[in-house]
């Protein structure tokens, strides 16, 4: 009775998330119509009989949810999915449409939530609905992310480019130096670069898919991965797109952005300083900019190879580097874009943890303390960036002082929690089994 007691909170709680993890992709939905677009339910629904547009996404998907399966289930899981893709892809051809594959996976993932409800009870249906929710989640997430952008562009019809585009004067341009570095190393660079930026979802199933691997022996979950926080740092993310949207350089300030451009200066040329205010821009290219989530996931990206094996370690800092140069490289974002970023992951990595272990004041310290820098950098960046470039001797260090205070307290704070367990949870008293059952 006790432990059917304990567990219902739990029940309770993934319960709760569930519906208001609905509830969002219905509002998605809804709002995605109103502009005369597909929502992510019904992108996501499309999938199971269209040609998917993000195949190796889908698998990626049916891989997290596979952790929890055994070796033998794996083999029928993936063979399935195979299966029915060669099935579709031969229907498709002789429907003259397009021969994209994924669906299967979907499919399989469906098949084997079907198979919980069915055929599993207790932890092992908990266990197996955790595993296709993972895996529902990675392709999810996604689609959501799709919709969010296309919110971004048609709900905010001017944006910040030229505020963030001064700021950056304090940090030297970045994104005009490395742009030109980038073009120099034509066409090697690019297609290097190119291929790391648009595969950062991959390495981070990947990198899931190493630290889950045990999941299926063990019967359970570890209490923080990788995944958990690769998610929450894209479904928060966006909603700051809303808040100060930004296109980037290589649209604001190039050939690119058309006659939407501030004008046609970048990577030759930084933008001079000037008056400050909102500009126009098309309904079309997203608002993604601020904070950078490609350096927000490489960073998690980072610290969570710093476990795995040497190779895993290098990969991980490559990714990191790479991720970097790429997004200032080919104009998609800022240097102040880059430092949000950095911050944004880690006090959501940090959030993430604290959850795991129970809020302790180290973590609560550390979160609210990489709030009030994320927050301190957004406001600099909207009401002092003229100050910022005319003494850029003064905010360079400044803003790179504060990243680096955050980066410090999460080496420290971490460095304390990998030393020191986390606190045990503790029963409530009425929980307790009653002295006379104790006896007897």
């Amino acid at each position: 009775m006790a432990s059917a007691v304990r567990r219902r909170p739990q029940v309770v709680l993934w319960a709760a998330a569930g519906v208001a993890i609905l509830g969002f992709l219905i509002a998605l939905e809804i709002v995605a119509r109103r502009y005369g677009e597909p929502g992510p339910i019904t992108n996501l629904g499309r999938e199971f009989v269209s040609a998917p547009r993000s195949g190796p996404l889908l698998y990626a998907g049916l891989a997290l949810m596979m952790v929890v399966l055994t070796w033998r289930e794996r083999f029928v899981a993936a063979g399935t999915a195979i299966g029915i893709d060669v099935l579709l892809t031969l229907v498709r051809w002789a429907a003259g449409t397009d021969l994209n594959f994924g669906s299967g996976a979907l499919w399989v993932m469906l098949g084997c939530a079907g198979v919980a409800v069915l055929r599993r009870t207790g932890r092992e249906r908990a266990l197996l609905l955790k595993g296709v929710g993972l895996g529902l989640l990675l392709v999810g997430g996604h689609k959501t992310g799709d919709t969010w952008l296309l919110i971004t562009s048609k709900t905010r019809h001017a944006v910040l480019d030229p505020y963030v585009a001064t700021a950056d004067h304090a940090l030297g341009n970045p994104s005009w130096l490395v742009g030109r570095a980038v073009m120099a190393t034509d066409p090697v660079g690019t297609h290097v670069l190119n291929a790391v930026y648009g595969q950062l979802p991959l390495a981070a199933a990947l990198f899931g898919l190493y630290q889950l691997r045990n999941v299926a022996a063990e019967r359970g979950f570890p209490g923080h991965h990788l995944v958990r926080t690769f998610l929450v740092i894209g479904l928060l993310g966006p909603a700051i797109y809303m808040i100060f949207p930004v296109v980037g350089p290589v649209f604001a300030y190039s050939a690119e952005g058309g006659r939407w451009a501030v004008a046609d200066l970048w990577p030759n040329t930084a933008p001079p300083l000037g008056s400050l205010h909102a500009v126009p821009f098309d309904e079309i290219t997203p608002r993604n900019c601020m904070p950078s989530l490609h350096t927000a996931w490489a960073t998690t990206l980072f610290i969570h190879s710093r476990r795995a094996p040497r190779v895993l370690r290098w990969v991980g800092a490559f990714w990191l580097v790479a991720t970097l140069t790429a997004t200032l490289g080919f104009g998609y974002h800022y240097g102040a874009d880059l430092l949000a970023g950095a911050v944004f992951a880690l006090t959501i990595e940090a959030a993430m943890r604290s959850f795991d272990r129970g809020w302790e004041r180290a973590g609560v310290h550390l979160v609210t303390y990489g709030a009030i820098v994320f927050t301190a950098l957004l406001v600099s960046y909207r009401f002092l960036p003229l100050d910022m470039a005319r003494h850029p001797f003064v905010f360079g260090p400044l803003l790179l002082l504060a990243t680096g205070s955050v980066i410090h307290l999460y080496v420290r704070t971490t460095s304390l929690w990998d030393a020191t367990p986390g606190p045990k949870p503790v029963l409530p008293r009425q929980l307790e089994p009653e002295p006379a059952l104790q006896q007897a």
